[in-house]
């Protein structure tokens, strides 16, 4: 690592109960990194163990110190004034866009674009200054790359304060719609906590013991069709874990067309899981009154329903 690097130093000490855990879990989980910026530390030489330079596989033991050198980076988003952006509704402190599948809903490293948080703040630049890092673009929370549908940014940093609390305080009514196959209830709830899978840190798995790094995830379903094994399924969670739809579907032996990592039947040509953020419903943060605001299921979507003889019938 070039030493020339400013940055912020992080120490951590192994305690008991997170012996045996691998070394880039244990530092995203301590210190709140994402994936790819833990890949960039470890690539870096940034993190050691000990005094020496450590590799992401490493499990640690009791009592090793940890020092992490976190490098400063530059937090702007940068405007993409001719990339798409489909807006759904807005008023002076909000605005609710129409996110499409492939897209990340913002940027991670310093630069990037092809984001929906690139798009918006060509069109809403105060955006960049609602949330507290302004590569959110003023996104009040994330969806998935391959997830299409809702999302809601602030246009002021109370809005986005409130409407973060609001998220956090499981009061948002976030719907989902979803294309799964298998054996599936009429309705029903799922209250699974989730954790990440300790060999494969791009997925969570279900943690019946509710022990080390498992998160509270609770979510209700009810089955709008079905045509055959294909059920379409609208999924109301008021948590917000990592993949919660996809594997807390998979966990009952239902996972989503598509969705191949948590076990989905492949659907040719379409190239995505069936995912789609349906509805999002808030208290305005300035109105106090409720807002709702509803996604169109995009064409290919559409395409796999028409396919599989599945009508589309109007949300009650």
């Amino acid at each position: 690592m070039n030493e020339n690097v400013t940055g912020t130093t992080h120490t951590l000490v192994v305690e008991a109960g997170k012996a045996g855990q691998r070394v880039d879990l244990f530092i995203g989980e301590a210190l709140g990194l994402s994936r790819a910026k833990l890949k960039r530390l470890f690539d870096s030489g940034a993190v050691k163990v000990d005094g020496r330079a450590a590799k992401k596989g490493l499990l640690v033991a009791v009592g090793q110190r940890i020092t992490v050198v976190v490098p400063e980076e530059r937090r702007e988003v940068m405007p993409e004034p001719e990339a798409p952006l489909s807006v759904l509704h807005t008023d002076e402190v909000l605005v609710f866009v129409d996110k499409p599948a492939g897209k990340p809903s913002h940027p991670l490293q310093p630069g990037e674009t092809g984001t929906v948080a690139n798009a918006l703040v060509a069109r809403y630049p105060e955006c960049a200054e609602a949330s507290e890092d302004e590569r959110e673009g003023g996104l009040c929370h994330r969806l998935d790359i391959e997830t299409s549908g809702v999302m809601v940014a602030a246009r002021t940093r109370e809005a986005w304060t409130a409407v973060r609390e609001a998220f956090g305080g499981r009061e948002v009514d976030k719907r989902y719609w979803a294309l799964v196959t298998g054996p599936l209830a009429d309705d029903g709830e799922i209250d699974l906590p989730l954790r990440h899978h300790p060999r494969h840190p791009d997925r969570v798995e279900p943690a019946l013991d509710g022990g080390e790094g498992a998160r509270d995830a609770h979510s209700e379903f009810r089955v709008l069709e079905r045509a055959g094994e294909y059920s379409l399924v609208e999924v109301r969670i008021s948590t917000g874990v990592l993949h919660q739809v996809r594997a807390h579907l998979a966990a009952v032996g239902a996972p989503i067309v598509g969705d191949t990592l948590y076990g989905g039947r492949e659907e040719p040509g379409l190239g995505r899981f069936f995912l789609h953020a349906k509805a999002l419903g808030i208290t305005h943060p300035v109105t106090k009154k409720q807002v709702r605001v509803e996604s169109p299921l995009p064409p290919e979507l559409l395409a796999v329903l028409e396919r599989h003889a599945l009508p589309i019938r109007p949300s009650p």
